[in-house]
């Protein structure tokens, strides 16, 4: 739904798109299906959004992905993981993981019974080649700050803790009722933004719990927020090259 004659601003509700294994159940958000006769579900090398949830005593067997950037962001709660390498990282609110699948990456999730149940987002960007050295990325991450963008990853070039092999950068951000906040700009970047919790305005326009909208050539959007909110952000390079042979990712 385009927002405002002037403002290209997109907005998209919660798709319908769902996988419910009983105990982990996924919610997909596509960034390109908020363009009207966008032909890719992605929007260039962000390919996919999912709103995760594990309850307590999950396990997700060892599997593989291929070919994909994945981004587990836990804003509370515990994701543990195990891997090929032997790895046993736990994410939380303090830590962020990035997997570069590469050309394969074998993987396990899980919570254990005295776990709170979980809800988190795990993003998949498109990398610029096939075929790449896999690797694990997992590091604390700075306390957000109210009402101020916090850079998470970015290009391997970027000054954000955690990388991806393309041309994305993410930021979060908390913002009390009322407040406002400027969305993050690099030039050459459109910038697609989910709200995790509450509900902001932009340009005249609503976005509540799991809405998002794609902001597409155009500087400066303020957010405001209605209720206390936590948002995240893309800032996406739409020409970028990618790949389309990601296990999830495509």
């Amino acid at each position: 739904m385009k927002v405002g004659s002037e403002t290209k601003l997109y907005k998209a509700e919660r798709t319908d798109v769902s996988q419910n294994q009983g105990k982990f159940r996924t919610h997909f958000n596509f960034p390109g299906r908020a363009l009207p006769d966008h032909a890719d579900h992605g929007y260039g090398p962000l390919a996919t959004i999912v709103e995760s949830f594990m309850d307590p005593d999950t396990h997700i067997a060892m599997h593989p992905h291929r070919d994909e950037e994945i981004i587990s962001w836990v804003p509370a709660g515990v994701m543990r993981h195990g891997d090929q390498d032997g790895n046993d990282l736990v994410t939380d609110a303090d830590h962020l993981m990035v997997m570069n699948a590469g050309e394969t990456f074998w993987h396990e999730e899980f919570t254990r019974a005295d776990d709170s149940p979980l809800r988190m987002l795990q993003m998949f960007v498109r990398p610029h080649s096939l075929g790449l050295e896999p690797n694990v990325q997992h590091e604390p991450i700075d306390a957000p700050v109210e009402g101020e963008w916090r850079h998470l990853f970015g290009p391997e070039e970027s000054d954000a803790p955690l990388f991806v092999r393309n041309e994305v950068d993410l930021f979060d951000l908390r913002l009390d009722a009322g407040s406002s906040a400027d969305l993050p700009e690099i030039e050459g970047r459109d910038a697609y933004f989910y709200v995790f919790d509450g509900a902001v305005e932009a340009a005249g326009t609503r976005f509540g719990k799991t809405e998002s909208g794609l902001l597409v050539d155009d500087a400066g959007l303020t957010l405001t927020a209605e209720e206390d909110a936590t948002v995240v952000a893309f800032l996406v390079d739409p020409d970028a090259p990618v790949t389309r042979r990601g296990t999830i990712s495509r």
